[in-house]
């Protein structure tokens, strides 16, 4: 996601045009939550703490995000907040645009998954959804596991402007667990420079894991991700507005979530007792 937003003005739900977000199915999701709820549950025990907490109407979900290819971050919190709250709202989640290439992609916009643009997320938010931004991306997802619990956004402050925007909160949210589905060594930065990626495909890193069952794997080949147990806190919502004023200093208001989120993941990571059992 870029770190600049638009500002614009009140949205009517009832007026926005056909879009990535009116093409959510709340049947089919329902349909999805069910199928992989005994995956969720079942492989990697998964645990979502806070939902009572939760506001209502518009909220940004400020994440950390975990697992490399088989990221579990979502999954993990959708499953929950659809048993919690019924799918009366939709959760959208911001994605990059190659999420959405070939068969699979308007499957996944049915299923809530929404090209990460300024105007989707104020759509959504503005329509009363809750949308579910990584602002670390894929700098964070494939992280080494020697900095497993440690919030690194890489210095992405974007989403402070999207809460702002559309006049909603930020939810904090923290997960501890997915980062130990495989041993993740580095992102892989100096080769993706040295096989030119970086210049070919724009591809900053090129991340290399140890795994099963092939070992070794810079992306591919593609190892199975170990049944690691996943625990997630929802935070208590962030009013940014309240707490920093309407024109707030948006790398004070990124320290602040990101210092909440620390103290938050450091409290999970004391209660973990051994890798992948958790």
């Amino acid at each position: 996601m870029s770190n600049d937003f638009y500002s614009g003005g009140q949205v009517n739900p009832s007026d926005i045009e056909q879009s990535a977000i009116t093409k959510w199915d709340p049947e089919l999701t329902e349909r999805l939550m069910g199928l992989i709820r005994p995956i969720i549950k079942g492989w990697h025990r998964a645990e979502v703490r806070g939902l009572d907490d939760f506001p209502p109407g518009g909220a940004l979900v400020v994440a950390n995000h975990s697992g490399g290819l088989f990221a579990m971050d979502v999954p993990v919190f959708a499953t929950d907040f659809y048993a919690k709250f019924g799918y009366g709202r939709g959760v959208y989640t911001l994605s990059h645009d190659i999420l959405f290439l070939g068969p699979t992609g308007d499957f996944l916009k049915r299923t809530g998954f929404i090209p990460a643009s300024h105007q989707n997320a104020d759509e959504a938010l503005r329509a009363g959804g809750v949308v579910v931004v990584f602002p670390g991306g894929d700098y964070d997802v494939y992280r080494p596991t020697t900095a497993e619990n440690t919030i690194d956004f890489g210095g992405r402050t974007g989403y402070v402007r999207v809460a702002l925007n559309a006049r909603v909160p930020i939810v904090p949210s923290v997960s501890t667990g997915g980062q130990e589905n495989q041993l993740f060594l580095t992102r892989g930065e100096w080769l993706a420079k040295a096989t030119r990626l970086d210049k070919l495909l724009r591809v900053k890193i090129l991340p290399i894991s140890f795994g099963f069952p092939f070992g070794v794997s810079a992306v591919l080949p593609v190892n199975l991700p170990l049944p690691t147990k996943i625990v997630t806190h929802v935070l208590p919502p962030i009013d940014v507005v309240a707490e920093f004023g309407e024109d707030p200093d948006v790398d004070e208001v990124d320290a602040h979530v990101r210092h909440v989120m620390q103290q938050a993941l450091d409290a999970l990571a004391t209660e973990r007792r051994f890798p992948v059992i958790g």
